[in-house]
């Protein structure tokens, strides 16, 4: 979250391939749509969601905790949105006010996980969906957020369990969509342009933590 958190995803475009079906067939008519094509942007008509297991998690060993329907769009990434980043975060509060915080459809904002400080993994958006955790909807369409327990001030809060699960969970996220495991595409919140949040903050060892995902990420191959 850092020290504020702008909220929602004012642009509510859907992406390159998520047409909506009625303009669709008005613009280019329905016979230029093929079949299969229809079927899978059905979906994004209102009201209409892609099917989801209920509960699954996409980190092996996160358990799940739905975050407001307000605080993600939904989507089907990543065939509408490509993903190629990891945006760090720091929650400024303990996981439990994390927690509710996501759970609040006025909060306008939730990232797809929270580490917290003891190495356990929350993840409260399916990767799937764009979370609204960077403040800038470009971004936002094209990462993954995590969030880790405590304050930027406070470097006791950022724990060898907590390094060493988010490093796991870095890593599994880079394999999954081959995302090259360096600063350019696992940044921290205050490297997001436009933003006015300063987390992970000066006390969060950058050598340290990209030293363990790329050691996770070699150890899964």
């Amino acid at each position: 979250m850092g020290e504020r958190r702008s909220g929602g995803d004012s642009d509510r475009r859907i992406g390159r391939r998520a047409l909506l079906v009625g303009g669709a067939a008005a613009a280019v008519g329905a016979g230029v749509l093929a079949r299969d094509e229809l079927a899978e942007l059905y979906w994004r008509l209102p009201g209409v969601r892609k099917a989801r297991v209920e509960g699954a998690v996409d980190f092996r060993g996160a358990r799940w905790v739905a975050a407001s329907e307000a605080n993600f769009r939904w989507a089907d990434r990543p065939d509408d949105y490509g993903v190629d980043m990891v945006v760090v975060h720091v929650t400024q509060g303990d996981l439990d006010s994390a927690v509710k915080a996501f759970e609040d459809p006025g909060h306008r904002a939730a990232a797809h996980y929270i580490v917290g400080k003891d190495g356990h993994v929350t993840q409260m958006i399916r990767e799937l969906d764009v979370a609204y955790h960077a403040g800038n909807r470009a971004y936002n369409e094209r990462s993954v957020g995590i969030e880790h327990e405590g304050f930027v001030d406070r470097p006791q809060d950022f724990t060898d369990a907590m390094y060493t699960a988010s490093a796991r969970l870095t890593a599994a996220i880079c394999r999954r969509y081959d995302i090259p495991v360096d600063r350019e595409h696992v940044i921290g919140h205050v490297e997001v342009p436009g933003t006015d949040h300063t987390d992970p903050g000066e006390h969060w060892d950058w050598d340290r933590y990209m030293r363990l995902v790329r050691e996770a990420h070699l150890a899964s191959a």
